[in-house]
């Protein structure tokens, strides 16, 4: 066999200018450790969503009727946006949220601003002058919002001084530039509180306005203007703002006839608090019961980088501790989600180090050390690259980059692969010059290494283009992925052959066979003790960890047993071991070519038979993977209209539950967290706000690597055990997301025009399923309640009227006893300003009695102008009634919902079919429709998108196969190998019962379609030069699959043990072992649950995809030739045109 001696450009201007190359290398090096280092670091991606909310008050008004003026009025403005693709709403008492959900090819501040000129069109329609309607306000979210960390202060001082070293604390923090925000929980409000005696008001003949407005009028603090005098400007201040409540307490106020009257004497004026909204509660493991906090909710902005947030954090806490704070002040950090950022990425980066090494290890076996530390050296520097690239197109460094790195590992090594393999061939232990052999090498192979670079790129192209929140999410692995892959073309071809002809030697037979240790051995030891003694001495000074020592330790040992055992153990595997296994191979691929068409025939049976096989065994399907809970999250509801107070006993209840569960695994347990009112939804709903009639108790785990095989799923179970039975409440078990947000794992959308209809048919379908006794459903719960309590006065307009009386002037009296109306500012230098608040007394806001026989004063000019009093039981009667708490639109029509979580190890997609085929046994009202929503409408929507891409993919590798080969024979040779390679994966899956997941493995699939035919593409290619050549179709077949047979068997395993080590949860923590000689060694964790999915498709395809390369590709070329042969009349000869060699 006669090589093509043609040359590759790029390639031998790089080895006859190889200091230029190595300068390169080193600035690549330098700059791309560099930008690894200050790339910003996080756990998940920072995504926008493409969500904007409409949020619009209307104090007074209930769901209904905000519903008709408000709710109706703006969403007619917003259904036909540009990009639109639903609009949802949430009608509530006061309020009215709607959310316009856009494509994600969409730019948000695009959406935002065509919502905010959508809202001012409907203003027009909204209801006019009316000053309880607010304007609406305009916003959006990202994940960036969710909090980072939360901050626990507490300690045995009064509310007020607790809140102002929580202030203190929170200033700073909202001072950094990594921080959005800080949201503060647990908190009490300070206010001046005027609490309004109504008898006494109503004897003194004022009223609410009355009060409001001369308050108003003495509480000033203004700039009148500038005079000049004697040549100076100066301005005219009138600073007569209140300075305590005993000042706003001794101001007179005027009744209508004249008569001076103290504030002090109808009201009783408070410098207090408002009425606690929220609580928080925390213990941790080594307190014997919860305190009460002030919890701090930290929000990092996008883009920031999440573990220099959380370290400025600390550190800013340690200095306050040390200086302002007092001693008896407890500080405590919970939920920093930096620790499990640093313990994913370390995790990964461990990974990639123990795939690094397995990769290079078996390279080693197959093209020795030299030649395999070359190949290895493509994965760094291809990496640093990629490094330099990520900060001009706003990347961070998270776990879905990482991952797209450990993935790239076992590719990024195959150009390498076959440019050092082909090289090494042609060289011949210097029967050719190294410089020549290397050029002639790069040249021959470069179009077949080009076109099954281009071929694994094809698939991830798609993938970038997936416009939804996942597709958002998974974004960052196809762009990470193409870079990556397109760098190592570069390092195969400029940077690898200048490798090659410095360093590949000839070798001699029986060298390795007695190693000594000759001047070379002590000279190179020499150099690298010197080395580890610098780094020692830079150890002791502080400078650098003794971890680099100890490591150069290692290298040193490495470096001696591979030159007195490992070469010889190398040379006897290519000496023995691998020609016996060669011989094995040929003999097998001399049957299996006296026989293609049996071959191909068992292959498609096989097929056949794996889909069988995985319907047969009930393959199980999800979403998104699910790993063990690092957080188990207890959201309680009560019923609506349940005030703060009662829910924080309720949820202290629970918490006690929760508590004394987890006590006997309290060693994996950090903290139990307790929230009321702030905080309580779970991120994936809609409905984020305040709700008083919800909480939510959150325990949070130690990592993986520290539970010592205790399994927090279990404990989970535990507590969702302990918190039922509980009256009145609804109660939610779950753990926390592992991707990005999704949709409820059960979500029955029930929509309608008739509320009652909705509420009945909802009552009804509950019902129905619970009488199918479907495993794995949680609890059912609708999002609309119909049992909110409520009190309406029935205004006689007829007798009101007779009195000069408006249903506003009743609406107003009422609201400003009970709400309470704001009066004006009081201006504190040491906080921020608070209110002062106008209402009435505890006792009589809360007695109806009271309320009915509420005077209203005013001044009847019917009568001369006369002083009446009028009770607001003489125009209006009460009824007690209940009401719908909130009513919800999607698509302008009203809609209620079902929903519930999934209990493992059911799986949603399970326990959607069930109610699925339930439901066509379920009779509907007129006018009303199921739809199956949540997890089921994503698992479609991205069920249809990696169908389409995968088709895109295959319609890529058809086109760039085309082009290659001109050859529809050859094209479909190739492209069956994706097919084939589908055995592996459902096989593998079936027979392993793993779960196959929509997003993870969907992934892998397309991925796999890539990587799988690059060596189908150099052995066609390898055949078909030597039919050039004049061998004849047999010896052409079987010559280029033994020849091909070494690279084609590293590129597999380099790619199958690069994914090895995350498939099974491998990890060494090399850190600590150099560092501290810890290597803390686990399987399993966060990365294999999340990873695994993919990481085991990978593997499945590509393992059974090598026998196909192998024995398939071969079978198949040689039934393309024959059948070519017979249509054409020819019988050995082959068509010249199907062999046009490729062109440089």
């Amino acid at each position: 066999m006669k090589d093509q001696e043609k040359e590759f450009g790029p390639s031998s201007w790089a080895i006859d200018n190889k200091r230029a190359v190595y300068v390169l290398m080193f600035l690549l090096v330098v700059l791309g450790f560099s930008s690894y280092y200050s790339l910003p670091k996080e756990n998940f991606p920072d995504i926008a969503i493409p969500k904007i909310y409409v949020t619009t008050a209307y104090a007074g008004q209930s769901p209904q009727n905000i519903e008709t003026l408000v709710t109706r009025q703006l969403e007619k403005q917003l259904k036909s946006l540009k990009g639109l693709k639903k609009v949802t709403s949430n009608t509530q008492q006061n309020v009215s949220v709607i959310t316009a959900e856009f494509n994600t090819d969409v730019n948000i501040r695009d959406a935002k601003t065509d919502v905010k000129d959508a809202v001012d069109k409907a203003k027009q329609d909204l209801p006019q002058n009316d000053n309880n309607l607010k304007e609406s306000d305009i916003s959006d979210i990202n994940i960036a919002d969710q909090p980072i960390l939360y901050v626990n202060i507490s300690g045995d001082y009064d509310l007020k001084k607790l809140k102002e070293y929580a202030d203190n604390l929170k200033d700073d923090i909202e001072g950094m530039k990594q921080i959005s925000k800080v949201d503060e929980v647990g908190a009490l409000e300070p206010n001046i509180q005027i609490n309004v005696d109504i008898n006494k008001m109503t004897a003194a003949q004022v009223g609410y306005n009355d009060i409001i407005q001369a308050i108003g009028n003495e509480n000033i603090l203004s700039t009148a203007g500038t005079i000049t005098a004697d040549g100076e400007q100066r301005a005219v201040d009138i600073k007569e703002d209140f300075k305590s409540a005993e000042q706003v307490a001794a101001m007179v106020i005027r009744n209508p006839q004249g008569r001076a009257i103290y504030l002090s004497d109808i009201a009783q004026v408070r410098d207090a608090f408002q009425d606690q909204k929220s609580y928080a509660r925390l213990k941790t493991p080594n307190d014997p019961n919860f305190k009460n906090v002030i919890t701090l909710n930290v929000s990092k902005r996008a883009g920031e980088n999440l573990i220099e947030a959380s370290d400025e954090i600390y550190s800013l806490i340690k200095q306050k501790q040390a200086t302002i704070f007092p001693k008896g002040l407890s500080i405590t950090v919970t939920g920093d989600q930096s620790d499990k950022t640093r313990s994913t990425l370390n995790d990964l980066i461990n990974t990639i180090i123990i795939g690094f090494i397995l990769v290079t290890v078996i390279l080693m076996f197959f093209m020795g050390s030299t030649n395999a530390i070359f190949v290895a050296l493509s994965v760094p520097l291809s990496c640093f690259i990629a490094f330099l690239i990520m900060p001009w197109i706003g990347f961070t460094l998270n776990m879905i980059v990482l991952f797209s790195f450990l993935l790239a590992l076992g590719i990024v090594v195959d150009d390498a692969i076959v440019v050092i393999e082909n090289t090494h061939r042609i060289f011949n232990n210097g029967a050719i010059p190294i410089k020549k052999a290397a050029k002639i090498a790069a040249g021959e192979v470069f179009m077949p290494v080009f076109s099954g670079t281009m071929t694994t790129l094809a698939p991830f192209i798609p993938l970038a283009f997936w416009h939804s929140l996942i597709g958002s999410f998974m974004f960052f692995l196809p762009i990470t992925l193409i870079i990556t892959l397109l760098a190592s073309l570069v390092v195969a071809y400029i940077m690898n052959p200048v490798f090659a002809v410095d360093f590949m030697k000839p070798h001699h037979e029986g060298e390795h066979d007695h190693q000594t240790f000759d001047r070379k051995t002590a000279r190179t030891t020499g150099i690298l003790a010197a080395i580890t003694v610098f780094f020692y001495l830079l150890a002791a000074t502080g400078v650098v960890s003794i971890g680099i020592g100890n490591f150069m330790v290692l290298i040193i040992f490495l470096f001696l047993f591979n030159h007195f055992v490992l070469l010889k153990v190398i040379d006897r595997f290519q000496k023995k071991a691998w020609p016996r296994f060669q011989t094995w191979y040929a003999n097998l691929l001399e049957k299996a070519v006296h026989s293609p068409w049996w071959v191909l025939g068992g292959t498609i049976f096989l097929f056949i038979f794996t889909i069988g096989f995985s319907i047969a065994s009930k393959l199980n399907l999800e979403l998104f993977p699910s790993a063990d809970p690092n957080f188990a999250y207890v959201y309680v509801t009560m019923p609506i209209g349940t005030d703060q107070a009662y829910t924080n006993q309720v949820v202290s209840k629970l918490e006690k539950r929760v508590a004394q569960v987890v006590e006997p695994d309290k060693d994996i347990v950090t903290s139990i967290i307790s929230n009321v009112s702030v905080g309580v939804t779970d991120p994936s709903d809609e409905d984020q706000g305040t709700y008083y009639n919800k909480g939510k108790i959150t325990v949070a785990f130690v990592e993986f690597g520290k539970r010592n095989g205790k399994d927090t799923k279990k404990v989970l179970n535990r507590i969702r055990a302990s918190v039922q039975g509980l009256p009145g409440a609804q109660i939610a078990v779950t753990q926390e997301a592992s991707g990005p947000p999704v949709q409820k794992d059960v979500s029955l959308e029930i929509a309608g025009d008739n509320l009652d209809t909705l509420v009945h048919t909802a009552s009804r379908l509950k019902k129905f399923l619970e009488q199918q006794n479907i495993a794995g459903i949680e609890q059912l719960v609708p999002d609309v309640q119909s049992d909110k309590p409520e009190i309406i006065f029935d205004v006689d307009r007829e007798r009101a009227n007779r009195e000069g009386i408006t249903t506003n002037q009743i609406n107003q009296a009422l609201g400003a006893s009970i709400y309470g109306a704001k009066a004006s500012d009081f201006r504190n230098t040491t906080e921020d300003n608070y209110e002062i608040d106008v209402r009435a007394q505890e006792d009589q806001r809360n007695n109806i009695d009271a309320l009915r026989n509420l005077k209203i004063t005013y001044r009847d000019l019917a009568s001369g102008g006369a002083i009446r009093q009028v009770p607001i039981s003489a125009f209006t009667d009460i009824r007690y009634t209940n009401t719908y708490a909130n009513i919800k639109h999607k698509q302008q029509r009203r809609v209620l919902t079902l929903g519930s979580n999934v209990i493992k190890p059911n799986t949603p997609a399970d326990v959607n079919a069930q109610i699925s085929n339930a439901l066509k046994n379920f009779k509907l009202p007129e006018n009303v429709s199921i739809k199956m929503g949540g997890s089921q409408e994503d698992q479609a929507e991205t069920g249809a998108f990696l169908g389409k891409a995968l088709l895109i993919s295959f319609g890529m590798i058809l086109v760039i196969l085309m082009a290659l080969f001109n050859s529809i024979g050859k094209t479909l040779i190739i492209l069956s190998e994706i097919f084939f390679s589908i055995i592996g994966v459902f096989l593998g899956l079936s027979i392993f019962h793993m779960t196959f997941s929509l997003v993870m493995s969907g992934v892998g699939i397309i991925a796999l379609a890539g990587v799988v035919v690059r060596n189908g593409i150099l052995l066609v290619e390898f055949s078909d030069m030597l039919l050039e050549q004049g061998l004849n179709l047999h010896d052409a077949v079987v010559e280029a699959a033994r020849t091909r047979m070494t690279p084609v068997l590293l590129t597999a395993s380099a790619a199958i043990l690069g994914l090895i080590p995350l498939a099974v949860g491998f990890n060494i923590d090399f850190a600590g072992l150099f560092t501290h000689f810890k290597p803390h060694i686990y399987f399993g964790g966060d990365n294999v649950a999340f990873w695994g999915p993919l990481s085991w498709t990978m593997i499945f395809g590509l393992g059974f995809a090598t026998i196909i390369t192998l024995i398939l590709v071969p079978c198949m070329y040689i039934i393309r030739v024959r059948l070519k042969n017979k249509l054409s009349g020819n019988k050995e000869k082959i068509v010249e045109e199907e062999f046009e060699p490729a062109t440089v």
